[in-house]
């Protein structure tokens, strides 16, 4: 049965390159993030696992624990480790779990069934702080994830878990936010002090409230 958003991220335990990791012990009170790759030594995901590097101390700021996922085993990954830290001139910082048995990829249900092999791994799993599923996205192998992108939704995502808001399309932080529909505009001056904008009835904005 495929995994949704709200579901609780399936716990494992698994060899990575930091060691042996029990996924909800090594996220502990923090969010995470579980992005996953076919296989190693390919073009994409070692420019991936290379920006991802670059970003830690943003999702460190964030709270988010970072760990990435081969189908391949240990000792790849380790030379692996090597070419992506010399190409991208950077030097990985999170663990990467090895699956050579799929079972962390079939428990997050991320080989599609018609799929060769291994393919289609290239999912992003957004975990936060109550071991629920936040986020899934799952890209063809053609294309590089953008982790700008990535923090920007983790940005919104903990916004909104803390205050009554939703962030509108192309939102950034420090830009105004929606109010949700369910507060009343008798509600609004004491929820969000900042003011308001009221657009249409339903559509109603205010600036960013935790800023």
């Amino acid at each position: 049965m495929s995994l949704r958003l709200g579901d609780t991220a399936p716990n494992f335990t698994a060899d990575s390159t930091e060691g042996q990791i029990n996924f909800h012990d090594y996220l502990g009170d923090a969010w995470g993030i579980l992005f996953s790759h076919p296989a190693d030594y390919t073009p994409v995901c070692t420019t991936e696992l290379g920006t991802a590097a670059k970003l830690k101390g943003e999702f460190d700021k964030r709270n988010v624990k970072m760990i990435a996922l081969s189908v391949d085993g240990l000792e790849s990954h380790k030379g692996w480790v090597k070419d992506i830290n010399e190409t991208q001139n950077t030097t990985i910082n999170y663990p990467i779990i090895a699956d050579e048995d799929h079972k962390v990829s079939e428990l997050y249900d991320m080989i599609h069934p018609n799929a060769n092999e291994s393919q289609t791994v290239r999912s992003v799993f957004i975990i936060g702080p109550d071991k629920k599923i936040k986020l899934i996205i799952t890209y063809p192998a053609s294309t590089g994830r953008n982790f700008n992108e990535l923090l920007r939704v983790i940005d919104s995502l903990q916004l909104t878990a803390n205050y009554s808001v939703a962030t509108p399309a192309n939102w950034n932080h420090g830009e105004d936010v929606v109010i949700a529909p369910a507060i009343t505009n008798e509600e609004i001056p004491a929820k969000f002090p900042k003011g308001h904008k009221e657009i249409k009835p339903y559509l109603r904005t205010t600036p960013q409230p935790n800023i």
